[in-house]
Formats: structure tokens, C-alpha cells, sequence
């Protein structure tokens, strides 16, 4: 699954840097979290890094985008893919 960002977020900044694949943006009032972007950090680390260091604990998995490891996998791949590609 991704994860999501709930109204919970305090805005303190945190976890937009800590994310690998830059899924982290600020919305209208909070934080949130962009699912086609998000890995739950898998291919770069064994856990997801906004969730190590968000201090109220308001990134839970979003029930709405079910996925696999395996999938977020897969997803990695295609965003490593995109960032990598050369410019011409």
C-alpha cells in the first residue's frame, strides 16, 4: 500500500525531505502523500522513512491503494527508470 498523510499532520516539516522518491508535497492544509510516487520506501530502505521520523505518527498505510511488496517493487523500478533516464 502507499501511504497517506492524515489531519493529524502538525506541518513541521519532517518527512518531505526524507522521501526517496519525492511522493511528499505540502497540500492545501497539510502534508500528503503522491501514491503513484510512493514505495513505502521499498528499494531504498527496509522502512519508510517519513513514518521513522514523523513525531505524531500520522502516516499510516492508505487503505485505498492496496498493494503488494512486490508491486511497490515493481514501482520503484519504473521511478528509478524515469530518473534515470539520460536527457537529450
Amino acid at each position: 500500500m502507499a501511504l497517506m498523510i492524515t489531519d493529524e499532520c502538525i506541518n513541521c516539516d519532517v518527512c518531505e525531505p526524507e522521501c526517496p522518491n519525492g511522493a511528499i508535497s505540502m497540500g492545501d492544509e497539510f502534508y500528503v502523500i503522491d501514491p503513484h510516487q510512493c514505495t513505502e520506501c521499498v528499494g531504498h530502505f527496509d522502512e519508510p522513512q517519513c513514518q521513522q521520523v514523523c513525531p505524531v505518527a500520522c502516516i499510516p498505510l492508505d487503505p485505498a491503494w492496496p498493494e503488494s511488496r512486490e508491486h511497490l517493487l515493481r514501482k520503484y523500478e519504473a521511478l528509478q527508470r524515469i530518473v534515470t533516464r539520460p536527457s537529450s
